[in-house]
This record gives C-alpha cells, sequence and structure tokens, in this order.
C-alpha cells in the first residue's frame, strides 16, 4: 500500500505542470559542475565577454572603411554615436562632453548586453546585481569624485536647498544627503529589476505553452512580452545613461 501510494504520487508530480523562471539567471561554471570561485569562467562570464566582442565589431570593425554611403553596421554605429553625445550635450552642457567616451561605452555594453539576453538560450547579464551594481557603483564613485575636484567645498551645495526657508535647509540636507547615497541603489535595481521581471514572465508563459487547451494564448502572450522586452532592453538603457548624465551635471554644476 505504501509503494503504491508513493508511486502515484510520484506520477501525480511526473504528470504536473512543473516550470521554475528564476532558473534562466543562475551563474553556472562554463565547463564543469563545481562550484563557482572568483576566477571561475562562468556563462555570465561568457555573455559580457560576447557583449564587447559585438561592441567592438560594432563600433571598430563596422566604422572602419567609414564610407561616404554608409553601410548598415556604420549607420546604426553613427546613430549610436550621436544619440549618446546629443544625450549629454543636452543634459551636461558643453562641458559633459569631456566624458562623453566613458557614457558612451556604458551605453553600448549594457543595451549590447539587453538585447543579447533576448537571444533563445543566452544569459541576460543586466539581469544580476552584481553587474549592475558594479556599474552603478562606478558611476557614484565617478561622478562623487569629480565633483569635488571641481569644485571643492562647494560641491556640497549641491546638499544646501538655499531657495528653500533657512528654518527648512537642515532637513532638506538631510533628505538630499540621503536621496544622493540612494542613488546607486536606485540606479541599480531600476535595471536589473525591469530586465529580470520581462524575463521571468517570458519564461512562465512559455512554461503554460505545454497546456494544448490554452497553448495558443500563451504562444501570444510570449510574441507581445518579447515585442515589449525588446523595447525595454533599449529603454532601461537610455535611462540608466541619461541619470549618469543627470549625476554628471549635478557634479558639474552643482550650484544649478
Amino acid at each position: 500500500m505504501a509503494t503504491e501510494a508513493h508511486g502515484s504520487e510520484a506520477a501525480a508530480e511526473g504528470s504536473s505542470l512543473v516550470f521554475h523562471p528564476m532558473d534562466q539567471f543562475m551563474v553556472e561554471p562554463l565547463f564543469g559542475d563545481g562550484a563557482v570561485g572568483m576566477f571561475t569562467i562562468t556563462n555570465s562570464a561568457l555573455w559580457m565577454f560576447i557583449a564587447i566582442l559585438a561592441i567592438v565589431g560594432l563600433m571598430v570593425v563596422g566604422t572602419s572603411r567609414r564610407a561616404i554611403v554608409p553601410t548598415r553596421s556604420q549607420s546604426i554605429a553613427e546613430l549610436a554615436y550621436g544619440f549618446v553625445y546629443k544625450m549629454i550635450e543636452d543634459v551636461t552642457g558643453k562641458d559633459g562632453l569631456v566624458y562623453f567616451p566613458y557614457i558612451m561605452t556604458l551605453f553600448m555594453f549594457i543595451v549590447s548586453a539587453n538585447f543579447l539576453g533576448l537571444i533563445p538560450m543566452s544569459f541576460t547579464t543586466t539581469s544580476h546585481f552584481a553587474v549592475t551594481v558594479v556599474l552603478a557603483m562606478a558611476v557614484f564613485l565617478t561622478v562623487t569624485i569629480l565633483g569635488f575636484v571641481k569644485n571643492g567645498s562647494k560641491f556640497l551645495g549641491l546638499f544646501w536647498v538655499s531657495s528653500a526657508p533657512l528654518a527648512l535647509r537642515p532637513i532638506l540636507a538631510i533628505i538630499e544627503l540621503i536621496s544622493y547615497f540612494v542613488r546607486p541603489v536606485s540606479h541599480s535595481i531600476r535595471l536589473a529589476g525591469n530586465v529580470m521581471a520581462g524575463h521571468a514572465v517570458i519564461k512562465v508563459f512559455a512554461g503554460f505553452a505545454a497546456i494544448a487547451v490554452i497553448s495558443p494564448v500563451s504562444i501570444l502572450a510570449i510574441t507581445a512580452m518579447y515585442g515589449l522586452e525588446i523595447l525595454v532592453a533599449f529603454i532601461q538603457a537610455y535611462v540608466f545613461t541619461i541619470l549618469t548624465c543627470v549625476y554628471l551635471k549635478d557634479a558639474l554644476h552643482p550650484s544649478h
């Protein structure tokens, strides 16, 4: 009786619909099945390297001929260049263009990693806080150091709201200080959270596609979500980059 009960439970478990939408975000060794160490080559490292190769292929190899009538790759590279250049100029002014290479690198890495993550069986590196936190902290430290180097103690004027009544200024200064140090948290969570959520929803709909009755609806939902994720891949790279420009503006012109 116990054996039969156990067999029926196993059969029930085998026949049930089981899927794990978060498994796609697991960092695993690329070779072997051991633990992930500091120097282990993982699927995450592989896809970050592929993103770098894609950027080099587009921005260096794709524009090497510099034809008057541009090729497709050259057109995309020029559009990306002009897009980021205009963004920096509009947000930070001419002073911020000195930092164009850094901001352009950020944008190209994030947008490339996001789009590569949409390839079936790939790994989305920007869905991990370990990646986005490093990017956000790099921006935070760069902007903070730059603010003090460029403005000295005047950079602290960013936290002192001189237009507010004198009695409220200390309270507002504390609020501004807290919001400033929360920047890397919100900067990183916004990117990783949006990318992770979209991919998890697609995985959930893909799990329901195994059920014949709702399979057509599930396929339509996957198609719609995939189209939305293509848009999100670009928008999240844009949001991360334009926030970087806003923070850079604060460092260059803290009194503005």
